[in-house]
């Protein structure tokens, strides 16, 4: 937090100095940053305009919240796609109080090299036949950096947030407000209302499978059904995760032991962290890896942090993870996974990618933001993170499975009862998937998410009562019923859940 404390030291000596050093408003500088600023607010956070916001954030981009901790670049983007961007139908919007903007230059020898760009605005949320409604305040300073006559944002600090001074719009309901739904018909409606094409639901209560309910369809005018298949993106990890610890508990692989005695990537084969990273790491998403290599600037893989020393998302781990225990099983983990899960839970329409057994007419095809079609890619080779193609009801009996003890060791099962990392307030990593504990009722959750554009998944179970739920949804816009089914399902209990993943 040192540069934090810098940054404002900086601007309080010149705001002390500011009949000097302030720009006037009317000035090129105040005039360029405010169109800068724009295209950080105005279109990446408010529009989720993310080519406008690689245009200004520099490549070693710091960005300081008082309340949910820092982000390099990298993470700064991940925030959009899991937060900001996630949700269409309950959308964070930003507004600057005009009036509050000051622009202060930095120079040397003369020569203006970046600048300080301070001042207040106001967050909202955008809701469906709603008026925009203010829920928070804060104060925000930028440090601009002059780059090839470009301005780049390079440090980006929101601090001092705290309830609207005044009555910007409706207030803001720090509960919540759910219309439950308690018939198919409305679900129908919703579904239509939001273009959404089916949602293929799993309940588990008690430990058991209970229902598999289907809406809508899997394209024009073909309903979806118990065997419709959807890819449903990251829901692919705890089925690796639950492979790995299966493999684990029968000996043939090692929670802690180096990666790196079956698999070196060539990129990292020089790294000092190399031989730290272990399966742990891997499944609590503390590898020190980025989520794909291609997101970096070199487009190559490398250790951002210590292995084990904090939480960052990444798909290349689990990537890592399938190379090495292939290697050392001399088997593809698609096999391994069909041994290990699939056949004995007779997850029958479950598999990594494209197969001849894969009827195309079962499949939910996936579809954008207008409820249109979109082509899709038929993958045929394995990924540990992604590309999972499956039903929901094969999902849920995986659930099912876990909830019941996977068929591990109790020395084992307690590892994925654990938790194993931090991601935010209210929010942990077990080994493969998302834990929230302290919920209502004493009850701790595991869940994960998947999506890709176009498609929308959830998976949860419940520790103590061993309920759970599966949602699949074939539409960039299937987020939109998460809230109101985990409300109807689970009560105060999901209202929480949805509180603490949306703060």
């Amino acid at each position: 937090m040192k540069s934090y404390k810098l940054i404002l030291a900086i601007v309080l000596i010149l705001t002390v100095k500011n009949s000097i050093a302030q720009v006037a408003n009317s000035s090129n500088l105040f005039i360029e940053l405010k169109k800068a600023d724009s295209l950080v607010f105005d279109e990446g956070f408010n529009k989720c305009n993310y080519a406008a916001l690689k245009k200004v954030l520099h490549k070693d981009l710091e960005f300081f919240h008082d309340q949910n901790g820092t982000q390099n670049l990298e993470q700064f983007y991940i925030s959009f796609t899991n937060s900001i961007c996630s949700n269409p139908n309950f959308k964070p919007i930003r507004k600057l109080v005009t009036e509050t903007l000051k622009v202060f230059p930095l120079k040397n020898n003369g020569e203006i090299y970046g600048a300080i760009q301070t001042g207040s605005h106001v967050f909202y949320i955008k809701e469906p036949n709603k008026k925009l409604y203010a829920t928070e305040q804060a104060k925000f300073i930028t440090t601009w950096f002059l780059e090839n006559k470009k301005w780049k944002a390079k440090r980006i600090l929101s601090y001092d947030h705290r309830p609207p001074a005044k009555d910007y719009g409706a207030k803001f309901n720090a509960n919540y407000i759910y219309k439950l739904f308690d018939n198919d018909t409305e679900i129908e409606k919703l579904l239509k209302k939001h273009k959404i094409p089916s949602i293929a639901i799993g309940l588990i209560k008690n430990g058991n499978l209970q229902q598999i309910r289907t809406f809508g369809n899997k394209k024009s005018n073909e309903p979806i059904s118990n065997n419709s298949i959807y890819k449903v993106a990251s829901l692919t990890k705890p089925i690796v995760a639950f492979v790995a610890l299966k493999l684990i508990d029968e000996g043939n692989w090692s929670l802690d032991e180096p990666v790196s005695k079956y698999f070196v990537d060539e990129d990292i084969k020089h790294s000092k962290y190399l031989n730290k990273l272990t399966t742990r790491h891997i499944l609590s998403h503390q590898s020190g890896f980025p989520n794909w290599r291609y997101l970096t600037d070199n487009n190559k893989l490398s250790f951002q942090f210590e292995p084990g020393t904090k939480w960052q998302y990444s798909g290349e781990g689990f990537e890592y993870l399938r190379k090495a225990i292939e290697k050392k099983m001399k088997c593809p983990l698609e096999v391994i996974a069909q041994e290990k899960l699939f056949n004995p839970l007779e997850m029958n329409n479950t598999s990594f990618y494209w197969t001849d057994k894969i009827d195309e007419s079962s499949y939910a095809v996936e579809h954008n933001e207008k409820g249109i079609p979109i082509s899709y890619k038929k993958y045929t080779d394995a990924n540990a993170a992604a590309n999972l193609m499956t039903t929901a009801e094969d999902y849920s009996k995986f659930l099912v499975y876990v909830l019941n003890g996977a068929g591990l060791s109790e020395k084992h099962y307690t590892e994925f009862l654990k938790v194993q990392a931090h991601e935010k307030k209210g929010i942990d990593w077990s080994l493969g998937m998302q834990m929230l504990t302290n919920l209502p009722n004493n009850e701790t959750a595991f869940m994960h998410t998947g999506g890709d554009y176009g498609t929308k998944t959830i998976a949860i179970i419940f520790k103590n009562s061993k309920n759970g739920l599966v949602l699949f949804a074939n539409s960039e816009n299937g987020m939109v019923l998460w809230q109101k089914i985990i409300y109807e399902y689970f009560g105060e209990i999901g209202k929480e859940i949805i509180r603490r993943n949306l703060e």
